[in-house]
């Protein structure tokens, strides 16, 4: 087996697209015996030693060629065999290595065909860096697809970042290059050098690394997925079990480098996190915690939303393993995990995703379709099936090796739309001549799709701020598959109330009663989030008018319309107690407002006791998405700014009527209608002395007489607190009308 002479130039530039045919131990072919050729650049003397049958020969290399490459032949060995290379290095010193060029690849047919199809679900066990042994040799085997490069290398710590050392080879037509590395280690720092389609080298990270370096650096870490042992199964189990849409979800919203910190630059990692926001949430009463994206991303200031590595949870605060800690203990606490997921766009740093091999493989060429033009961003290509399966399998990679509970996918309305933030001529209409994106439409339907059907109980939450139909309704009759969706609307119009003061409030009553009339279209989280805290925006509290005792007022009644009204909640971290000042990711909240200051000690007080009804009482979370959940009582005295409605439960006897006071004035002998005769208890007060309140009310309890009112058989002349809310139950006994 002779080189041919483009063969040996290939070789000796380093450019050939499967160098293991020609590297490595190869039969003779026309006789008996084995050829035996290696490209160690730096080598001066190389033998080829076996390693399990020591009657097999050792066979001395020469040298073909100064940059390294070496032949040996022997005509006595029958076929091939096991063998170390003994190499003498031009320092002198001797090392042997089991011959990466002597194994076979480590992707199958099939893993090619599931991956160019779109369908290999678990190709985070393929692609990337994986830990594995081979014919009882521990390494690595490094898999990248990049079907338009030339040449593709592993460079890393292990072999000194010499592209020359560890040539891939092509695997066919999948454009998928791939190596088994022998002795490489778990913590090894790797990148892939890549020779592109217009012949510039440049080096890119791994888009499936598990484990990055710290930014700015970010050389990828091979990483043994296995480190951790799980302790959640009891509660993988119940999670399987229970109905998302009839349980309570009271979500707390938190960007990790930023709730606490050790000092004013330092964050905690995630097991020191794991404690004190574990004994936080209890405090508190939430039931899942949403963690801003954990993914890895170069850009600090991005708050994770311009990822650079999809597979691995960022560096900044620990190990993978420290990741998977952190979910398990608070799985083990009773907490649910929320991750946000950002699959609408990536960053065009030239050492990540963007221009992967020289061609627009993750996004599109045309900007018209490829770049987002408000965040400086790619846009994914979803209509390529290797692109798609890079996402959709990422989506189950965290379900998977994280156990989330949860995947809040973000910018969707930026993905469903051809002409999202485009003027005319900016963009390009799909096949049918429409601005729908029907490609990112198959993509999301797939992958909620899958989510829901191999890991039960985790949910899919849209961020989408149109009227696109159907979000949260199943992909087999039209809809896109997700569980929730943010209301934005109901965002919106309430902030924009609550900011008015109150003496024009009479005449914008329908900002808080429009959202029923669409609310059952879809299955709803209301969200305040990081998004209204940022950018300008100023805090909750800066956004309340009045005075200080005012703002505090029409925050607790804010939050508690919020916790009372149909849907899911969500609430970002500081809010919880009023944070004063716009929200800044480089320093910790203002916990000194929280446990000094009365007004918003008394805030964070209401909203744990708004968390420890909302859990308590099925008539506020499990009607939600059903008609039956919700009534008005009354929402026409909009001189007074007055608001009234009942919450019920579908099966447990559990009822609920909730009154606002939206203005500065109390309101004494104010008849409501209820539904049942007797004693209704004053559950909660948003007035309360305990809160910060004025501490007007009704005794703990209103009498519900024979009198007919707002449509209902019974009613109850009460006291309304100023810029309050009341939530009353009835007695048990009490009789319905």
């Amino acid at each position: 087996m002779l080189l041919s002479s483009e063969e040996f130039q290939s070789l000796i530039e380093f450019r050939h697209a499967t160098p293991h045919d020609l590297l490595g131990m190869h039969p003779l072919g026309h006789r008996r015996g084995v050829v035996v050729r290696a490209l160690i650049p730096g080598a001066v003397a190389v033998e080829a030693v076996p390693v399990h049958e020591p009657h097999m020969p050792r066979i001395r290399l020469q040298r073909l060629h100064e940059v390294g490459l070496f032949e040996g032949v022997s005509f006595e060995p029958p076929r091939v065999y096991a063998y170390e290379l003994v190499v003498t290095e031009e320092s002198g010193q001797v090392v042997r290595v089991r011959d990466p060029y002597s194994f076979l690849p480590t992707l199958g047919e099939m893993d090619l065909y599931l991956f160019g199809k779109g369908d290999e679900r678990r190709i985070y066990e393929k692609l990337g860096a994986q830990v594995r042994t081979l014919d009882g040799v521990a390494g690595v085997s490094f898999a990248v697809w990049a079907p338009h490069a030339r040449r593709v290398s592993v460079v890393g710590d292990f072999n000194r970042w010499d592209g020359r050392r560890h040539l891939m080879r092509r695997l066919g037509a999948s454009g998928v290059w791939e190596i088994f590395i022998p002795g490489v280690r778990p913590g090894a720092l790797y990148k892939f050098e890549i020779v592109n389609l217009y012949g510039h080298m440049v080096l890119k990270t791994d888009p499936y690394g598990f484990f990055f370096e710290v930014p700015p650096k970010h050389a990828a870490i091979v990483w043994d997925p296995g480190t951790h042992a799980w302790g959640d199964a009891a509660w993988l189990e119940r999670r399987a079990s229970r109905d998302p849409l009839r349980a309570p979800m009271s979500i707390y919203e938190v960007h990790l480098g930023s709730w606490r910190k050790k000092s004013m630059v330092e964050s905690f990692g995630y097991r020191e996190l794991a404690g004190p926001l574990i004994d936080y949430l209890r405090q508190m009463g939430f039931t899942h915690v949403e963690f801003l994206p954990v993914a890895e991303h170069a850009f600090y200031p991005s708050w994770g939303y311009q990822v650079t590595g999809y597979y691995a949870p960022t560096s900044r605060y620990g190990t993978p393993a420290d990741f998977q800690y952190l979910v398990d203990a608070l799985h083990e606490a009773g907490f649910g995990v929320i991750v946000d997921w950002v699959p609408a766009h990536f960053p065009g740093d030239d050492w990540a995703l963007a221009r992967f091999d020289g061609t627009a493989l993750y996004e599109h060429e045309d900007p018209r379709l490829g770049a987002h033009q408000d965040w400086g961003t790619l846009i994914f290509n979803y209509g390529r099936h290797e692109v798609r399966n890079f996402l959709v399998a990422n989506a189950l990679f965290w379900c998977d090796r994280y156990h989330v509970d949860g995947l809040r996918v973000d910018a969707v309305a930026s993905m469903l739309y051809l002409d999202y933030s485009r003027k005319p001529g900016e963009w390009l209409p799909n096949r049918y001549g429409g601005r729908e994106n029907l490609e990112a439409i198959d993509f999301l339907r797939q992958t909620n799709e899958l989510v829901s059907h191999l890991y039960p109980g985790v949910v899919t939450i849209a961020e989408e701020s149109t009227a696109w139909p159907m979000v949260t309704r199943p992909p087999q009759i039209g809809g896109l598959g997700f569980t929730f969706k943010w209301n934005m609307g109901w965002m919106h119009d309430t902030l924009r109330y609550f900011r008015r003061d109150p003496i024009h409030r009479k005449y914008h009553q329908n900002e808080l009663t429009f959202a029923m009339l669409y609310h059952h279209h879809e299955n709803f989280i209301l969200p305040l989030s990081h998004d209204e805290v940022v950018h300008g925006k100023g805090s909750l509290w800066g956004r309340m008018p009045g005075d200080e005792w005012q703002k505090a007022a029409n925050l607790r009644a804010l939050l508690a319309y919020q916790w009372l009204f149909p849907g899911k909640q969500l609430l970002f971290m500081g809010g919880e107690f009023g944070q004063r000042t716009e929200w800044d990711a480089n320093a910790a909240l203002e916990w000194s407002l929280a446990e000094g200051h009365p007004l918003h000690a008394g805030l964070r007080r209401l909203v744990a006791d708004l968390n420890r009804l909302y859990r308590a009482e099925p008539a506020l979370w499990e009607g939600d998405h059903d008609p039956a959940g919700f009534r008005w009582i009354d929402c026409s005295d909009h001189e007074q700014s007055v608001l009234a409605f009942l919450r019920r439960a579908l099966q447990a006897a559990s009822e609920c009527a909730v009154v606002l006071n939206l203005t500065p004035v109390p309101r004494y002998g104010y008849r409501v209608g209820l539904p049942r005769g007797g004693l209704w208890h004053e559950r909660l007060n948003t007035d309360s002395v305990y809160y910060g309140g004025s501490n007007l009310g009704n005794g703990g309890a209103v009498l519900a007489e024979a009198v007919p009112w707002h449509g209902l058989p019974f009613s109850a002349a009460m006291t309304l607190p100023p810029l309050a809310v009341l939530v009353l139950q009835p007695a048990s006994g009490s009789a319905a009308g």
